[in-house]
């Protein structure tokens, strides 16, 4: 897994094309205030250690969300760090159960319409910890 992490002012995004068939069609735009984005890219192998990559994931973004004083995470699929791809479905059930745990753990967190390209708008700030890049 490769796991950007960028802390954003604000986040927004709105759907511009399907990419997967297999999704339904799908409107959607949002804006999101002092959150963390987690830029995830699921790999290929990721898929044989799955509870392994889950905590792994979950860990680090709970971390940099406190390194950032923010309870807000955004899940962002974003297959652009790596050649390796996840099958589809098995990136959505990760995203789902990381989801599920970020929010037992008490953080707002929202995911992204998966299997679109977005049009993103982000203003991060320059400071310390505010982009993290991690590879696991």
């Amino acid at each position: 897994m490769k796991l950007l992490m960028i802390y954003a002012d604000q986040f927004a995004y709105q759907t511009r094309i399907k990419t997967l068939e297999t999704v339904k069609d799908h409107q959607e735009s949002k804006q999101i205030e002092n959150a963390l984005v987690g830029f995830i890219q699921v790999e290929k192998e990721d898929e044989e250690q799955v509870d392994k990559v889950e905590t792994k994931l979950v860990k680090n973004l709970k971390w940099a969300a406190k390194k950032n004083n923010t309870s807000d995470i955004v899940l962002h699929s974003f297959a652009h760090l790596s050649m390796s791809k996840a099958n589809p479905e098995f990136t959505v059930e990760l995203f789902n159960r990381a989801e599920q745990r970020l929010k037992d753990a008490n953080y707002q967190t929202y995911q992204t319409p998966f299997g679109y390209f977005l049009d993103l708008d982000l203003k991060a700030p320059g400071k310390s910890l505010a982009r993290v890049f991690k590879e696991f």
